[in-house]
């Protein structure tokens, strides 16, 4: 049984009610930055996202491979409050169906072409999970996007489907549609 005399005990019935008063306190100043997000328009970001996202395929280059169907979405953006309509847009696909050799070749054009595309790679290695995938992260320098591509091979897993794992995010924006709701 804990002592309720314990000055760790005090300590920590001190401390977490400070922690979130200051935690509500960041979700006010929250609500203020986000009135200084860009506002842009959902339809011409996921225009732009889809551009990204081909531009990329294309480098990839390989045309005998299949594609994920899903287009461009939008997602919340986690630092700010749900009812700020702050989001950004999210476009995961994949190239697969064809032979890993092609694949890596396809990942190592990504390498040596985004830069000449204006994408900056701001990461070229191993990711952190226990494959150790390869992972490029790389930041197009003329707008505000970034992309997460990794290669996985599933070789050694006959019932897996080996695949370049391809993420584009945009910034954070408020839509051109979102009304801002009252603060007291």
């Amino acid at each position: 049984m804990i002592k309720l005399t314990s000055g760790k005990v005090w300590s920590v019935l001190f401390v977490i009610p400070i922690l979130t008063f200051i935690a509500g306190c960041s979700q006010v100043d929250d609500k203020k930055a986000a009135d200084k997000v860009d506002v842009r328009d959902v339809g011409s970001m996921e225009k732009k996202t889809e551009k990204m996202s081909s531009t990329i395929l294309d480098i990839i280059g390989l045309k005998k491979a299949k594609v994920t169907e899903p287009g461009p979405g939008t997602l919340p953006c986690s630092k700010y409050p749900d009812d700020a309509g702050v989001r950004r847009m999210h476009h995961p696909w994949s190239v697969y169906d064809v032979p890993f050799d092609d694949l890596s070749r396809g990942f190592e054009r990504l390498r040596t072409e985004l830069p000449q595309h204006d994408w900056k790679i701001v990461k070229d290695g191993p990711d952190g999970s226990p494959a150790k995938t390869p992972q490029i992260v790389a930041n197009f320098t003329r707008d505000h996007f970034s992309a997460d591509i990794r290669l996985l091979d599933q070789r050694k897993h006959p019932d897996k489907t080996s695949l370049i794992e391809v993420t584009v995010v945009s910034d954070c924006f408020r839509d051109t549609s979102h009304k801002p709701t009252e603060r007291n």
